[in-house]
Order: structure tokens, then C-alpha cells, then sequence
């Protein structure tokens, strides 16, 4: 039997799934999938700026997946 996944999981596995190019590149994608997902089901009725905390953790995320990416492509 298949577990369920929930449309923010399945975002993320679905980010991994198609950035099959290298690790590095792959793992970028998925965090940005993941930050992406996160600003989509917190972040919707909110005004992101004014929430310090979630901008950090976001841009963190982003910070990581440039990093990775820039590897992937060295």
C-alpha cells in the first residue's frame, strides 16, 4: 500500500524527481521546493515581511541551494 502524501510533500518529491541531473543540483531543488512549499501554505494570509522568523528560515534555505547549486555546476 502507497502512503498518501500531502501537496507539499509531494512538491518536494516531485522537485527531486526531476532534477535528476547531480546530487548537489538536486538537493538545491529540493530545498527550493521545500521553501517554496512553505510560503505557500504558511505564508498565504500573511505578509511575509512582517514575519521575521519565516523570511530568515526562506531565505536560509535559498542561501543553501545557491550553494549546492553552484557546486552541482563547478
Amino acid at each position: 500500500m502507497t502512503q498518501q502524501l500531502s501537496p507539499a510533500a509531494q512538491a518536494v518529491l516531485n522537485a527531486y524527481r526531476d532534477a535528476d541531473i547531480d546530487d548537489a543540483v538536486t538537493a538545491a531543488a529540493v530545498l527550493r521546493a521545500a521553501a517554496e512549499q512553505i510560503e505557500n501554505l504558511y505564508c498565504e494570509n500573511l505578509v511575509i515581511d512582517d514575519s521575521d522568523g519565516i523570511v530568515f528560515g526562506l531565505r536560509q534555505l535559498m542561501l543553501i541551494a545557491d550553494e549546492l547549486e553552484a557546486l552541482g555546476n563547478t
